[in-house]
């Protein structure tokens, strides 16, 4: 195990500086090249500097909390895969203490990426990084105290449930017990901004209990999916793919009712390339069908928001007999199916709990 781990490790590295090297050496040079740019610290001009220093006063100082370490304040808890700052600091705080490190959380409620006003970008689109913002602006926290060093960190935690499914009663109950813990769990890997000093590398390496191997230096903010938000921001079609029409069976295309155009045939749809509406409208139609008398079906996945679940909960409402299997380990979905099996319960259709050995999506 300790080899093909280790085989892992060097993999994902070179995917990781691979995917690095694409953002700064390509994708950032030709969306700046197309009028659309993420605003390092130095590039800030008087006027946006002013917007910035605002926008952190009224936005983000207000929801975090500094964490200066000392022995009446051990490290802190991190959340899996949360944004955090790591910051180096000298001299003694407000009430006389020394510290020579803290911790800084970002919430999850604060955007990754800000876009300045378009009065203020030198081109159409200008943005810039919360971590940018924090760096810049991170002494106003610590009144007294001088700032050595400010440096962004992510760990990721194993997020395995341990559940035995043969010796547990009630699996339910016991997934449900496990699942505030699983952003808690062990930690597999740290990522830090390839600015971050020797020194406090060592020190979250070893609050973490992981080693060198377990270490990702990175060119850039820890998480990249939070730069997919960006596209929708930019108004710009002609740099984004074509949206793809999805197909529909020609059963379908001529009778409004799912259940008029099985009565002609099998209908068999391809996905993803054919439109999942039909099965919606299959289960919506059901739902309010006189001639419908029962739904049964297998839940894998279903969301915190799902059109399907919905119409199981209205066709159980409406008096039909609704069987549901519902899968509880669907893994990272085991909190929203738990969610929706209760719900079906209170409206009274039947809920069976499984663990599916084989899945079809």
């Amino acid at each position: 195990a300790r080899e093909v781990y280790q085989l892992v490790s060097d993999e994902v590295h070179a995917i990781v500086k691979e995917q690095y090297g694409l953002l700064n050496d390509e994708i950032l040079l030709q969306l700046a090249a197309e009028g659309i740019r993420f605003l390092k610290r130095a590039d800030w001009n008087a006027e946006q500097r002013e917007w910035i220093r605002d926008f952190f006063f009224r936005e983000v100082m207000p929801v975090i909390t500094p964490i200066g370490l000392d022995p009446s304040h051990p490290f802190p808890r991190v959340l899996n895969k949360s944004l955090n700052f790591a910051v180096e600091l000298e001299g003694r705080d407000a009430f006389g203490r020394s510290s020579g490190a803290a911790i800084v959380q970002a919430p999850r409620v604060l955007p990754r990426v800000i876009r300045l006003p378009r009065e203020l970008g030198e081109s159409e689109y200008s943005f810039v990084f919360l971590s940018s913002i924090l760096h810049e602006f991170v002494h106003e926290l610590f009144a007294g105290m001088k700032v050595l060093g400010c440096y962004q960190f992510r760990v990721t935690r194993n997020s395995d449930l341990f559940v035995d499914e043969e010796e547990v009663k009630n699996l339910r109950a016991k997934i449900q017990g496990e699942l505030p813990q699983r952003h808690f769990g062990d930690a597999v890997r740290l990522e830090v901004a390839n600015s971050c000093s020797e020194a406090m590398t060592q020190f979250l390496l070893g609050q973490f209990n992981l080693t060198e191997t377990d270490l990702y230096r990175v060119a850039g903010p820890v998480n990249l999916v939070r730069l997919m938000q960006v596209p929708d921001w930019v108004l710009r079609h002609d740099l984004k793919f074509q949206p793809f029409t999805l197909g529909l069976p020609k059963a379908l295309q001529k009778s409004q009712s799912v259940f008029d155009g099985i009565r002609s045939g099998d209908i068999l749809l391809h996905h993803p390339y054919q439109s999942f509406n039909p099965v919606i409208e299959l289960l919506e139609q059901s739902a309010v069908d006189p001639q419908v008398v029962a739904i049964k079906m297998t839940v894998y996945r279903t969301g915190t928001d799902s059109v399907l679940m919905q119409s199981l909960l209205r066709a159980a409402q409406n008096g039909k007999e609704v069987t549901v299997v519902v899968e509880l380990m669907a893994r990272f979905d085991e909190e929203a199916n738990i969610g929706w099996a209760t719900k079906l319960e209170e409206v009274g259709a039947h809920v069976v709990y499984g663990v599916f050995g084989y899945k079809v999506h």
